[in-house]
């Protein structure tokens, strides 16, 4: 009899003891689905699973994502042996394009009041532009075909699902509720969890029933290297990496043996590579950015004075704003980036310009003479032929009865009009 009793008293609060013994990992994922964020959140499954955690919920919020990186976190979250519960909070967010593939494939999908679900048409983000009318169809209807199938292995709305991609359409959290494509509405994490109370979950070895009242929650979020990292994958900080990158290089070509320009440059413009493998970029907006940069070292190697740099601020105008081409503003630049850099760059060569012009218009105050002797240097290879120095703040046209090479330390020796007879200092 006592035997009888110890059993039945040990059934009756194994429930109660599972709960109080279990753990919920919170996982926060905000921003662009990338590479960095796709390895995070198939880290966090993996350690959930270490860990025996009774549930692992994802606050998701994103605009949407690399295709690549979406399918990696929905295959890991289909084989999980731990219920995985995508929870798009808090107020304010969203679950769109990648997002909403993750969030349906998730084992219990829940939203907070004021948020979104949808938008899931597949654009050619990290394809150099835009997709042509066969390639759009193919993709379309391979992504269509692959949330259709999640949908029906979870049990939500296939109709709505394939809607989401061809149609691009969103539902509000009351409306995603209502047709079936979420379980949950909650308004809080808390909430949340005692929602999941009792709810059963199909796993890849059977039924569980979650036990998560009284769990203790652990909240983890990237460290700061995947912050880094994610936080690079903003269209925003991309840009500015990009433009200082080729501006560095820029300051580097025109005065050789600087190092530090760029060495910068360089750490600039592969940080901007790395965030644009998961933004829509397009080629012919890297392009004008990139004239714009060779008409500017042409103008300072070549007394233009101004003429080919104000051909660089169009080009760089232009391909600022066709840089990134995303139907989502979230995964383009800003204009109110572009509009200060491309103003701030623009003022910085054409005062540029000016100077350079005002000080060759500028009458000697002593003659011709008053440039012997003064010291610069060649800015082009020098010859009989002709070349191209600088002296006093100025670019003039200049020759030389000797071979002189780019970059030499040169002196006046001689001044006819508007043209300067130069040697190499040794």
């Amino acid at each position: 009899m006592k035997k009888h009793l110890l059993l039945f008293f040990i059934a009756l609060i194994a429930p109660c003891g599972i709960a109080l013994g279990s753990q919920v990992s919170i996982v926060r994922v905000e921003g662009a689905i990338g590479p960095t964020s796709a390895r995070f959140m198939v880290q966090a499954v993996d350690r959930a699973e270490r860990d025996g955690a009774a549930c692992l919920v994802f606050e998701l919020d994103t605009p949407g994502g690399l295709d690549e990186s979406m399918r990696q976190i929905i295959k890991r979250i289909m084989s999980s042996t731990v219920p995985v519960v995508v929870y798009v909070a808090p107020a304010g967010s969203r679950a769109a394009s990648a997002g909403a593939f993750i969030a349906i494939a998730a084992h219990v999908a829940a939203m907070a009041p004021g948020t979104a679900i949808g938008a899931a048409h597949p654009v050619s983000i990290g394809q150099g532009g835009q997709m042509d009318s066969t390639m759009s169809g193919k993709v379309t209807n391979d992504a269509a075909a692959y949330i259709r199938s999640i949908a029906e292995t979870r049990g939500r709305n296939v109709a709505w699902a394939d809607s989401a991609v061809r149609s691009s359409v969103s539902l509000s959290e009351t409306e995603a509720k209502q047709r079936g494509v979420i379980d949950l509405v909650a308004p809080t994490t808390a909430a949340l969890l005692d929602s999941l109370e009792g709810r059963v979950i199909a796993l890849p070895a059977g039924a569980d029933t979650l036990h998560v009242r009284g769990a203790t929650v652990r909240e983890t979020g990237m460290t700061w290297r995947d912050r880094f990292l994610h936080g690079l994958a903003n269209p925003n900080l991309a840009y500015i990496f990009f433009m200082i990158g080729l501006l560095g290089l820029y300051f580097e070509f025109s005065n050789p043996g600087a190092i530090l320009p760029g060495v910068a440059g360089a750490i600039g413009l592969i940080l901007a590579f790395f965030a644009f493998q998961t933004l829509s970029v397009s080629i012919a907006g890297i392009l004008l950015i990139l004239l714009a940069i060779v008409l500017f070292i042409l103008d300072a190697k070549a007394a233009t004075h101004g003429l080919l740099s104000i051909g660089g601020v169009i080009a760089m105008t232009f391909g600022s704003i066709m840089l990134f081409t995303s139907p989502d503003p979230a995964m383009r630049a800003s204009l109110q980036v572009i509009i200060p850099v491309v103003l701030a760059t623009s003022a910085f060569f054409i005062i540029g310009a000016w100077l350079s012009l005002r000080a060759l218009r500028k009458r000697p105050f002593s003659g011709d003479k008053g440039m012997l002797g003064h010291e610069g240097d060649a800015r082009t290879a020098v010859t009989k032929d002709g070349g191209s120095v600088f002296v006093d703040g100025a670019h003039w046209n200049a020759w030389s009865e000797t071979d002189i090479p780019q970059g030499a330390k040169i002196r006046v020796v001689a001044v006819k009009g508007m043209t300067l007879q130069v040697e190499q200092l040794l």
